[in-house]
């Protein structure tokens, strides 16, 4: 590969991201992320590494690569941004995988030895993209189809690794295995979700410390007082996706919400506590 044809990759690929990131369409998608996560950026720089004759050259063109689009992806986007030139504060956190570009790329140059040690060299790359499948498809099946593409974009890779760089079955087998039993303990060691935290309840009542609570579906989650009088709030408890009705007695006053727990775009687990004006609710302390 050519410094010519690195360059005008750089330059390719910062516009190209600047795009998915500006443009409102791709806003939520897969290809937003590009400009966030790490998945096709190890994957040009593997197309790099693999074009080069020596371990010098790839680690000096990986990291011009590096060094031209990951700033130029910034500057794209400051006179459509609200931040400005601020949005340059977060250049930092690349531009230090930037210059850790330039030892991984040298290293990472092997794998075109075909050998076992491409296995050693591309085994942290096929188990973080194994990761990045478990992730990605999982959100993927909470929110269909957000995060598609995502998913098989990083099974894709794991595909032409394997065959590209292992030679024989039993490197691609090992090669295989590696995502894979990363994806089975993701799937066994990673806990369901807990969300356990306080709230304030939509037009903040003021409750007395005579105040219940009455839940329709304890299933889906738990709901206590935290604290009363002028900072009234509560407390919930949850372990999985779902929505109940809840109703807080105080008296002779009746407060009714629904909760809500959820999962946003983001993959991060939330809770909406809305305000309900009628109750249809026959259920009993």
């Amino acid at each position: 590969m050519s410094w010519c044809t690195v360059i005008l990759f750089a330059l390719g690929t910062a516009v190209l991201t600047s795009i998915f990131l500006i443009v409102p369409i791709f806003q939520n998608t897969s290809f937003e992320l590009m400009g966030v996560d790490f998945e096709a950026w190890f994957f040009f720089a593997i197309i790099i590494m693999a074009n080069c004759k020596k371990p010098l050259e790839s680690a000096l063109k990986t990291f011009v690569f590096f060094l031209i689009s990951q700033p130029l992806i910034y500057l794209i986007q400051v006179p459509f941004s609200s931040m400005g030139w601020g949005l340059f504060g977060y250049y930092r956190y690349w531009f230090l995988w930037t210059l850790l570009t330039f030892p991984m790329a040298f290293v990472g140059w092997f794998i075109t030895k075909r050998n076992w040690l491409s296995v050693i060299i591309l085994a942290p790359v096929l188990t973080f993209m194994g990761s990045a499948v478990y992730k990605s498809g999982l959100h993927c099946i909470h929110h269909f189809p957000y995060r598609l593409v995502t998913s098989l974009f990083c099974l894709l890779q794991i595909v032409i690794y394997v065959i590209k760089f292992f030679p024989d079955m039993k490197k691609k087998l090992i090669g295989t295995l590696i995502p894979l039993i990363t994806v089975v303990i993701f799937t066994v060691a990673t806990p369901q979700f807990d969300i356990n935290g306080t709230a304030f309840l939509p037009n903040a009542p003021i409750l007395s410390d005579s105040a219940v609570v009455v839940i329709e579906d304890n299933s889906v989650a738990t709901v206590t007082i935290e604290s009363t009088g002028e900072d009234s709030m509560i407390r919930v408890y949850a372990s999985q996706f779902g929505a109940t009705d809840f109703i807080i007695r105080d008296g002779e006053a009746e407060y009714l919400y629904t909760l809500e727990v959820f999962e946003d775009d983001t993959g991060h687990s939330q809770i909406r506590i809305t305000e309900r004006e009628n109750s249809d609710l026959s259920y009993s302390q």
